[in-house]
């Protein structure tokens, strides 16, 4: 079986490190763990993958920029011929705690732009997104500063082992499927 992977965040060594980056950052640590071939420059993306327990993962980071998400989705998810129940994306989201994990098969944007263009692409918003909570610790109106800027020197000693906690949740997407994955990741 094979699952498609979309690590949402932008191109760019000014974006690298930032909190709208940690889709990115969740396929890096997925692709070396995996000893993935090294990420190539497709249509709307950068694509590798790799295998693990039977199943193929398609590591997606898209080049089309955050708002433009929908077009890496729809395109690979046609290309790969990947039905949109076996894509789980990844995100950052404002409205959970840093590190905290939230993997949910359908719902609202959430105000998320990169979410929006997914939705309004496929036309649907059932298809599995994995949430990555960088908290929202900023003054009314600096949300876009707050984004893409780096993580702060606190949440950095605990990035990586959040960012692993999340890889794992990827692979438990494909391993046990939807809803029970969300029951393992979803613990408070």
């Amino acid at each position: 079986m094979k699952f498609l992977v979309l690590c949402l965040g932008n191109i760019g060594p000014e974006y690298a490190d930032t909190r709208h980056n940690i889709g990115f950052m969740v396929a890096d640590y997925l692709a070396a763990k995996f000893d993935a071939p090294r990420f190539e420059i497709g249509r709307h993306a950068f694509t590798t993958e790799f295998k693990h327990k039977g199943h193929t993962y398609v590591l997606v980071k898209p080049t089309t920029y955050m708002n433009l998400s929908g077009k890496a989705a729809a395109h690979w998810l046609s290309t790969l011929k990947i039905p949109t129940e076996n894509m789980v994306v990844v995100t950052d989201d404002l409205a959970l705690p840093f590190g905290k994990l939230r993997l949910k098969g359908q719902g609202s944007a959430g105000g998320h732009n990169g979410l929006k263009d997914i939705q309004a692409t496929l036309g649907t918003d059932v298809y599995a997104r994995l949430r990555f909570g960088v908290d929202a610790n900023f003054p009314k109106g600096r949300q876009v500063d707050y984004v893409l800027n780096p993580f702060s020197a606190d949440e950095l000693i605990e990035l990586p082992t959040r960012i692993e906690k999340a890889g794992d949740a990827v692979l438990a997407f494909g391993a046990m499927g939807l809803e029970r994955a969300m029951n393992i990741v979803n613990v408070k």
